[in-house]
């Protein structure tokens, strides 16, 4: 029975011995492990602008709404909905008739006084009358004239002017309608100009200013890029957002922009010198940037970095890195510290291989 299980060992270790030599092949993985294939960039400094971007609200150069002084009916309306007024046009009559006589009443007053004042200073000549007489009939007339503007106030407080050129909204009331001191008769607003007025990170500060030009868009005309200037930044950031506002203006002569639109704001800070790589070569673990540096011996070592703005598939590199690095762009999810690599852009026959696809062929 030993005899039979010795032969049988033997059978099954000679099945096992490689045809040919009778040396063994080396054992799997003694051996250093293979070059992944990645692709590289040289990091280059290069001129850098940072776009800032923004939301903003449109608002009217000038706004108001148009209300009565004083309680009385409406006589008669002079605007339509949406028309396009002068500054000074009359937009609403309102009931006057008392006034309107009281004024007649006041001026013929004024001017009785008048033709007294001018007998007495005629008879002040003769030596008929005295000074104080005179005197006596200027403050009677001054007082008429006084009671008479003061009726003219009255009487224009019932005729409603646009204090401004601008672009009238819907028609709040009609002929008959009682009006009371507030009452909406309608908007108005100047909007040849357009105010947008937006919020940017306190940071940006030191790179934007007064006249800076910027650009702005809406959902409402995509294909439309409308520019202006920032005209104001306000004089406090908040100490909540740490952001502070800027009131830039846009020419609006065709009038597409409306009061209360919300625009897409894109502004440019100044030009620099910055290190950037491809956003494709960067990792983040939570708050932590990396890259994959390539070192002397085709390695790659993991380089913290500290990042700035992005921008066209670009990321500006703060810290981390100098000119002349070499980085992993393509493949970093394969890699490991210490992995071994191979640039697949300089492989033989890289070059050729992509002709073909490039002609067609």
């Amino acid at each position: 029975m030993n005899r039979f299980l010795f032969v049988l060992v033997s059978l099954v270790l000679a099945a096992c011995q490689p045809s040919g030599s009778g040396t063994s092949a080396p054992a799997a993985g003694s051996g250093p492990p293979p070059a992944i294939g990645v692709r590289t960039e040289a990091v280059v400094a290069r001129e850098w602008v940072d776009e800032i971007e923004a939301l903003g609200t449109a608002q009217a150069n000038e706004s108001v709404t148009i209300s009565a002084k004083v309680t009385e009916t409406v006589a008669r309306v002079n605007f339509e909905d949406g028309d396009q007024v002068r500054g000074g046009a009359i937009l609403v009559e309102l009931t006057g008739r008392a006034e309107v006589a009281q004024l007649k009443e006041a001026q013929a007053a004024f001017e009785e006084t008048e033709k007294q004042l001018q007998r007495l200073q005629d008879l002040v000549q003769q030596g008929t009358v005295t000074r104080s007489a005179v005197d006596t009939q200027i403050a009677a007339r001054d007082q008429a004239r006084a009671r008479r503007e003061a009726i003219r106030a009255r009487l224009s407080d019932r005729v409603i002017t646009a204090p401004f050129a601008g672009v009238l909204g819907f028609r709040q009331v009609s002929e008959g309608t009682l009006l009371t001191p507030g009452t909406a008769i309608a908007t108005l607003d100047d909007v040849e100009t357009i105010k947008l007025d937006f919020t940017v990170p306190e940071r940006f500060l030191g790179v934007i200013g007064v006249d800076e030009e910027i650009r702005a868009t809406t959902a409402a005309f995509p294909a439309i890029d409308f520019t202006g200037v920032v005209r104001s930044i306000d004089s406090r950031v908040d100490p909540i957002t740490r952001s502070v506002v800027l009131r830039a203006h846009i020419a609006n002569q065709e009038r597409k922009l409306k009061p209360g639109m919300l625009l897409t704001v894109r502004l440019q800070g100044f030009k620099r010198e910055t290190l950037t790589i491809d956003e494709i070569g960067l990792l983040q673990l939570g708050r932590q940037a990396f890259v994959y540096r390539v070192d002397a011996d085709s390695k790659a070592q993991r380089a913290d970095v500290q990042i700035g703005s992005r921008r066209d598939g670009r990321v500006e590199i703060i810290s981390g890195l100098a000119a002349g690095d070499v980085i992993v762009t393509d493949g970093v999810v394969k890699l490991r510290p210490g992995m071994a690599i191979k640039n697949l852009d300089m492989e033989p026959g890289a070059t050729a291989a992509a002709k073909p696809e490039q002609t067609g062929s």
